[in-house]
């Protein structure tokens, strides 16, 4: 083409385009998107995104929310936002006195577990022993499973145990809901007690937790549920390190978040599911999985044909790349599924190379796996060796975006029969 046209196309497409007020989009990368979300949750603004501070976390709250929206996802069963709120009960001790034999115990030497605002006890309670030679743990937790008040003693050659577990009980306690259990007392001395004279108070305020979840209705089975799932919450602001304080979570679990956003966009897209999905940021993951408790409650696990939880993809696995593992693979037939489904590509799924770990029981799935629907962990993290779980280094910086969106693909792919409901994992059984 002579050089004259060029140069006076070009120019007319400069006045052209100078007469458009908004420029042309620009075509989607699914990379690109993983990188902005994955950053913007992870960034410093979001203060380590603490489950324990609603005004902080809902900044993150919000966020994807937003994206859901964008996606297009309906709310949940009846609700009118994104959000799933509850309540979480707190329990934290005051302190108090204890007189035995009618002599004042030093604060060092007691402690007391009790769901009851004010407790108030004269007259001697059972007592349990713990004994020199006894397996200190074992006798613990025969006592906190009393179904009556009692007093624990503990010899004195206990006393460096005693102390972890006082500091322990005296961080406090939660729980979705108080049940009144039984008053235990611990008391750290050689002296068998004769009398008791005890006061003790605590706190119980109602602390407000959000899990974020929009829902994609199935076409021919609405009632059947594929659950794709990571948590929201970090641990929040820590010592600092270096003039670093806050624990950002990028890789735990701001990576399992990104995937499930961007899940949703995907099926969005492809109108294709026949049964309905659920997408779910829970909450509370790191102080105790209660937004994954809040959130079995309000769904039927008979109708909960499988759960996909994504936790800490943001690094390469031991097994490479295209690789990713499977918490609790041998519990059902769920990973045999996806790799069946994987056929042709160059991603496996592996079972969990770190039994040791427990890693099942250490994240949201392993709620719903107790209520007997295949729920699993898909994970990259090499969590033997990672230095940055749970520190100020787990940040944007040290991911691996191709990882991530890769592993995010092979998701995509290896759930298509299930959501299809050409396939339905088998029930677990036998998890306590």
């Amino acid at each position: 083409m002579n050089k004259n046209i060029i140069l006076g196309l070009f120019a007319g497409l400069m006045i052209t385009s100078s007469c458009v007020v908004q420029q042309p989009k620009q075509p989607y990368n699914a990379q690109d998107d993983v990188s902005r979300v994955l950053k913007t949750l992870s960034a410093d603004d979001m203060l380590g995104r603490d489950a324990m501070k609603p005004d902080e976390i809902g900044k993150a709250a919000d966020f994807i929310a937003s994206e859901f929206k964008v996606a297009g996802l309906k709310y949940f069963d009846g609700l009118k936002t994104y959000r799933q709120s509850f309540e979480v009960k707190t329990i934290k001790p005051d302190g108090g006195s204890l007189m035995i034999n009618e002599k004042m115990v030093s604060k060092e030497n007691f402690m007391v577990s009790s769901t009851e605002e004010n407790v108030n006890i004269s007259t001697l309670p059972k007592i349990v022993e713990i004994k020199t030679g006894d397996n200190f743990n074992k006798k613990y937790n025969e006592a906190i499973n009393l179904n009556e008040d009692a007093l624990i003693l503990v010899n004195e050659s206990f006393k460096s145990t005693f102390t972890r577990f006082k500091g322990f009980i005296e961080r406090g306690s939660m729980s979705l809901e108080v049940k009144k259990s039984p008053n235990l007392i611990f008391l750290l001395s050689n002296e068998v007690p004769q009398t008791i004279a005890l006061i003790h108070k605590n706190t119980i305020s109602n602390l407000p937790m959000f899990n974020v979840l929009g829902v994609l209705p199935g076409k021919s089975k609405p009632n059947e549920y594929v659950v794709f799932s990571g948590h929201y919450d970090h641990i929040g602001i820590l010592k600092a390190t270096n003039q670093d304080s806050i624990a950002n979570g990028a890789d735990d679990d701001a990576s399992g978040t990104t995937a499930v956003i961007q899940l949703a966009k995907h099926f969005a897209k492809e109108k294709n599911n026949e049964r309905t999905l659920v997408f779910v940021a829970f909450t509370a993951e790191e102080i105790g999985g209660y937004g994954s408790q809040y959130f079995s409650k309000q769904l039927n696990p008979d109708q909960t044909i499988a759960m996909f939880n994504i936790e800490m993809i943001g690094k390469e696995s031991k097994f490479g790349l295209n690789n990713a593992f499977i918490t609790g693979y041998e519990r059902s037939d769920f990973g045999k599924i996806l790799q069946k489904n994987l056929e042709g590509t160059d991603f496996k799924f592996y079972p969990d190379p770190y039994p040791d770990q427990n890693l099942f029981y250490r994240s949201d799935n392993a709620t719903l796996a107790r209520l007997g629907v295949p729920a699993h962990t898909i994970s990259s993290d090499q969590i033997d060796t990672d230095k940055l779980y749970h520190s100020v280094d787990d940040e944007f910086e040290s991911m691996n975006i191709g990882n991530i969106t890769e592993i995010i693909k092979a998701i995509a792919i290896s759930s298509k029969s299930i959501i299809s409901g050409i396939d339905t994992p088998t029930r677990i059984t036998g998890v306590k």
